[in-house]
Formats: structure tokens, C-alpha cells, sequence
């Protein structure tokens, strides 16, 4: 019985909900459109390999050389990222109009588990722009590592094509709907069950019975107005000695 009062207490406020959902995905679906502007990602990737002297031969390469490469990109991950790398990015390519420390707040690192894969992904507002810097800071970082590491063993796999076409990466506007329309429609119930806890008065039967704590002996039911003037569909038809018939006083 207490789901039942529950979707009675929701259904009362049903319009209430419904214009809290739809205002809400409304505004948000707007101000994501209207107001947020699009992002875009470009994705340079490097390969770490095992560093070895010239006379060495391929073939020496073991798994115990890959996984320390592996945990030597750990490392090149913190050290792209420094404002010694971003500095020497806007110096080295002033086209691309920033500084080492929007760079910083654009550059991301990242790795694949277990291989000797690196990525630097940078998002903007631009994908052309988002590509060359990922491309400058990987070609940077490339010439800095034998000087800061004293080793060379960082090469480019693959670089990101500012001409290519991409999409935007953010906002999503269906993920932002979907997000709003959850809240809103939680804020929507809460807001129901909020006015009927404060709604004190009496309009049923049971509530007579909660608030006197008598029981109810009778009560009487709505009448519409068509009902009285014998045009609703419960009333039936006089016969003639039915029209004969008067009260007197």
C-alpha cells in the first residue's frame, strides 16, 4: 500500500516533474550548444626502445630490456610535462602562439599497459592547432632526451595529420542531457514528496480519520453539476405517473 500512496503522492504532481525534466534537458541542451565552445584531440605517438651502442646486435634485445624500457617511460611521462619541455616548445615553434604554461594545462601523456608505446595527446579549441603542438612537443622532446638522459632511444611512431578531419572530442551534448534529465527528474521527486509533507490539509476521508482519530461514519460523494440537472448519465428517463407525483409541505 505505501508504493501505492507513493505514486498517488507523484502522480498529483505529475505536471510539476514533467516541467522540471523538460526545463532542465531544455536549458542544458541550450548552454552546450549556445555557450560551450567544442574540443578537439590530437594524438602523437613516440616508441621507446632499448638503448644499446651501435655494435650490438638486434637480436640482444631480451624481455628484461623491455620491461626496464617500460618502466623508463614512467619517467619520459613526468618529464614531457616539466616547463623545461613547454618552454623550449614555444620557443622553438612560435606559430603556434602559446605559452609553456597553456601547454601544460593542454598536454596530457599517456602509455600503453605493458608496451613500449607513449602518447601526447594536447586538446584545443582547434584540431589543426591541437595537432601541430603535439607534434612540436613530441619533436622537442625527441631531441631533448639524449641531452637530459644521455641516451637516444626515443623515435616517432606516428604523428597527428592536422588536416585531418576530426570531430569534437567534448562537449557531448546527448551524455549532458542524459545527466541533467537524471538530476532534474530526482530533484522533481524530491521536490513532490517535499510539498506533500507540508500539505496539512484535509481532503480525503483517511485524512478526517488521522486528524480527529474517529472513525468515519459516512460521507458524501461529488456531485457534478450535470448530475443535479438530471442530464448526466445516471439519471433515468420519469414515467408519466412519476410526473404526477408532488411533495406538499
Amino acid at each position: 500500500m505505501e508504493l501505492k500512496h507513493y505514486w498517488l503522492v507523484v502522480k498529483k504532481r505529475l505536471w510539476i516533474l514533467a516541467l522540471i525534466v523538460i526545463v532542465s534537458c531544455a536549458a542544458v541542451g541550450y548552454y552546450t550548444v549556445a555557450y560551450i565552445t567544442p574540443q578537439y584531440e590530437a594524438t602523437t605517438s613516440l616508441i621507446v626502445n632499448d638503448y644499446k651502442d651501435s655494435s650490438s646486435p638486434v637480436e640482444t634485445m631480451d624481455l628484461g630490456s623491455i620491461n626496464s624500457t617500460v618502466m623508463l617511460i614512467k619517467t619520459y611521462k613526468e618529464v614531457i610535462r616539466t616547463p623545461r619541455i613547454m618552454k623550449e616548445v614555444a620557443e622553438a615553434y612560435p606559430q603556434l602562439n602559446t605559452t609553456y604554461g597553456e601547454l601544460l594545462g593542454k598536454v596530457s601523456v599517456s602509455s600503453v599497459s605493458e608496451t613500449q608505446v607513449m602518447s601526447i595527446t594536447v586538446r584545443d579549441d582547434s584540431y589543426e592547432r591541437a595537432a601541430r603542438m603535439a607534434n612540436a612537443v613530441a619533436a622537442v622532446f625527441q631531441k631533448t632526451v639524449p641531452t637530459l638522459m644521455k641516451v637516444d632511444n626515443v623515435a616517432i611512431l606516428n604523428q597527428a595529420d592536422p588536416e585531418e578531419a576530426r570531430g569534437p572530442v567534448s562537449p557531448n551534448l546527448v551524455v549532458n542531457v542524459a545527466v541533467a534529465f537524471i538530476l532534474s527528474f530526482m530533484a522533481g521527486l524530491a521536490l513532490c514528496f517535499l510539498l506533500e509533507f507540508l500539505d496539512d490539509t484535509v481532503k480525503t476521508e483517511q485524512d478526517v480519520a488521522e486528524v480527529l482519530e474517529l472513525p468515519v461514519l459516512s460521507s458524501i460523494a461529488k456531485i457534478k453539476q450535470k448530475d443535479m440537472d438530471g442530464g448526466g448519465p445516471s439519471a433515468k428517463p420519469m414515467t408519466g405517473r412519476e410526473k404526477n407525483v408532488s411533495l406538499g409541505s
